[in-house]
C-alpha cells in the first residue's frame, strides 16, 4: 500500500547522490557513473518503502529512461560529426585559420562572442560545443591558454545561445510547460541572459589579457602546428562550407537528428573526395573516432578526438540519470520536497529564490537538464497564478538554473559531455564559466528587488462539493 512519504525520507535520494559524488570526485577518483547507479539505487529503496512494488518502480525508471532517447542518437550522432570533421579537414581548417587570424589579447573573448553566436544559429550547445568549441580549444592550446579558461568560455557562450535561440529545445520546452508564449518567453529572458553575457565577456577580457603575453611569445609554436596541419590535410576556405550548411539546416528548422546525421555523412564524402581518405578508413573513424601519430605531441594532442564510442559514458551517464529522475518524479519524492518548501514562500523574492533552488536540487539529484526544468515547472506554476506573478518569470528561472546553471554540475550530462569533447575534467572548466554563475544570481536579485518581475491577475479555478452529493462542479 503507497503511503505519504516524510520530508526526511524524500531527501535520502538526493543527499545520497551527493555524498556518493563527493567521494567519487575527491576520493574514489572514479568518474560519476557509479555515485548516479548508487543514487538510482537509494531512490528506488525510498519508493519500495513508501509502497510502491518493483514492477512499479521499473516502469518509473524505464519512463524516465524514454524521455533520453532522442538525446541519446543526438550524442552518437556528434561523435560521428567530429570524426568525420577531423577527418575531412573541416576542424583542421577551423584551427589553421584561427591560428593566423586571432590576436592572443582578444582570444577568450572572442571565443565567447563566436560560440554564442552559433549556439543561437544552430539552437543546439552540444552541437557549438563538439565544434566550434573543440576548434578553439586546439586554438586557444596553440595559444597557450589554460584549457579550463577557454572551455569556461564556450560553455558561457554556448549556453548563453542556447539559451536564446527559438530553434533550442529548452526554449521551447520551459515556457510550454509554465503554459506562456515561446517568444514572450525569450523577450523575457533578454533582461537576465544580455547583462550576464555582457559582464561575463568583459571578465574574460581581463582574465584572457593576463595570458595575452604567453600566446604572442608561442608564435613558434603556433607556426610549427599550422605546418604539422598542412602536412597532414589539404587546407582550403572551402572546407567551411560544411559548418555553414549546418546552420543553415538548423535555421531552416531541419530535425536535429537527420539534420545531424547528414552533416556526419557529409563529413566522410568530403574526406574520401578531398582528403584521399577510403571509405573503410572513414567508417573506423565514425565509430572510434580520428587518430594520427604525426611525431607532433601537440597536434595528435589537438586532433585525436570523436567517435561514437567516445559518447558511450556520456550516453551511459545519461540514461542512469534520467532513470533516476522518473523515481523522483513519479514517486513524489521531489513534490514532496517542494510542497514543504512553497510553505515558506510568503513574497516575489522567497518565490523566485525557491524556484531556481529547488531547480539546483533536480539538477544535482538528476543531472539532466530536461528534469530540471520540467518537474519544477510543473510544480510552481500553481504558486506563481494564485501569487499573480506572470509564468514567465518562472520559465526564466528554471532557464536560468536548469538549462544554464546545472553546468556547474560536475556529473550532469552538459558538463560530462563538455569534459569529453574538451580532453579535461568539469572542475577545471566550471570555475571560468563565468556567465554560468551570472544568470542565477540576477534572477535572485530581480526576484528581491523587483526589477522586470511582471505581474499579471489569473482566473484560479478551485474543486467545490455540492450540497446533493452531485459530482464537483469548477469555479473562478
Amino acid at each position: 500500500m503507497k503511503k505519504e512519504m516524510s520530508g526526511w525520507l524524500a531527501i535520502i535520494p538526493i543527499l545520497t547522490l551527493i555524498g556518493a559524488a563527493s567521494m567519487s570526485v575527491f576520493v574514489w577518483k572514479a568518474g560519476m557513473l557509479m555515485p548516479l547507479l548508487i543514487g538510482v539505487f537509494a531512490a528506488a529503496l525510498v519508493a519500495r518503502a513508501a509502497g510502491f512494488d518493483w514492477d512499479a518502480i521499473q516502469k518509473m525508471m524505464v519512463n524516465g529512461v524514454s524521455r533520453a532517447l532522442p538525446a541519446v542518437f543526438i550524442l552518437l550522432l556528434i561523435g560521428i560529426i567530429v570524426g568525420s570533421w577531423m577527418a575531412s579537414g573541416v576542424i583542421p581548417t577551423i584551427i589553421f585559420y584561427g591560428l593566423s587570424l586571432i590576436h592572443p589579447s582578444l582570444f577568450i573573448p572572442v571565443v565567447a562572442v563566436v560560440t554564442g553566436i552559433v549556439s543561437i544559429t544552430l539552437g543546439s550547445s552540444f552541437t557549438s560545443i563538439a565544434t566550434v568549441g573543440l576548434a578553439f580549444m586546439a586554438i586557444g592550446e596553440g595559444l597557450g591558454f589554460p584549457a579550463g579558461l577557454v572551455g569556461g568560455a564556450v560553455i558561457s557562450g554556448a549556453f548563453f545561445g542556447d539559451k536564446l535561440s527559438p530553434l533550442s529545445d529548452t526554449t521551447n520546452i520551459a515556457p510550454a510547460m509554465v503554459e506562456t508564449d515561446v517568444f514572450a518567453h525569450i523577450k523575457h529572458m533578454l533582461w537576465d541572459t544580455i547583462p550576464a553575457f555582457l559582464i561575463a565577456i568583459i571578465m574574460y577580457w581581463f582574465v584572457g589579457n593576463t595570458y595575452a603575453g604567453v600566446g604572442a611569445a608561442n608564435s613558434d609554436v603556433i607556426d610549427g602546428i599550422k605546418a604539422g596541419l598542412s602536412d597532414l590535410f589539404l587546407i582550403h576556405p572551402l572546407l567551411l562550407l560544411l559548418p555553414v550548411l549546418t546552420i543553415v539546416l538548423m535555421m531552416l528548422r531541419v530535425p536535429a537528428i537527420p539534420a545531424l546525421a547528414g552533416v556526419g555523412v557529409l563529413g566522410g564524402v568530403v574526406a574520401v573526395l578531398v582528403q584521399d581518405t577510403t571509405v573503410s578508413q572513414i567508417i573506423q573513424v565514425m565509430t572510434s573516432g580520428f587518430a594520427v601519430d604525426s611525431d607532433i605531441a601537440a597536434i595528435d594532442s589537438l586532433l585525436n578526438r570523436g567517435g561514437m564510442t567516445s559518447m558511450l559514458s556520456t550516453v551511459a551517464l545519461l540514461v542512469i540519470a534520467t532513470a533516476l529522475g522518473g523515481i523522483l518524479e513519479e514517486s513524489g519524492s521531489f513534490e514532496i520536497l517542494t510542497r514543504k518548501m512553497m510553505a515558506r514562500v510568503r513574497s516575489t523574492g522567497s518565490l523566485i529564490l525557491t524556484t531556481i533552488f529547488s531547480t539546483f536540487v533536480v539538477a544535482f539529484a538528476s543531472g539532466a537538464q530536461f528534469l530540471a526544468i520540467v518537474l519544477p515547472s510543473r510544480t510552481f506554476v500553481s504558486k506563481y497564478k494564485e501569487m499573480n506573478i506572470d509564468t514567465k518569470n518562472l520559465s526564466r528561472c528554471v532557464e536560468s538554473a536548469g538549462t544554464v546553471g546545472i553546468n556547474l554540475v560536475p556529473w550532469g550530462v552538459p558538463a560530462v559531455f563538455a569534459a569529453g569533447i574538451f580532453g579535461i575534467s568539469p572542475g577545471e572548466f566550471i570555475p571560468y564559466a563565468f556567465f554560468v554563475f551570472l544568470v542565477p544570481l540576477i534572477n535572485v536579485l530581480f526576484g528581491f528587488t523587483g526589477w522586470t518581475i511582471t505581474k499579471k491577475t489569473y482566473s484560479i479555478q478551485r474543486e467545490v462539493e455540492t450540497d446533493k452529493g452531485d459530482a464537483p462542479i469548477w469555479v473562478k
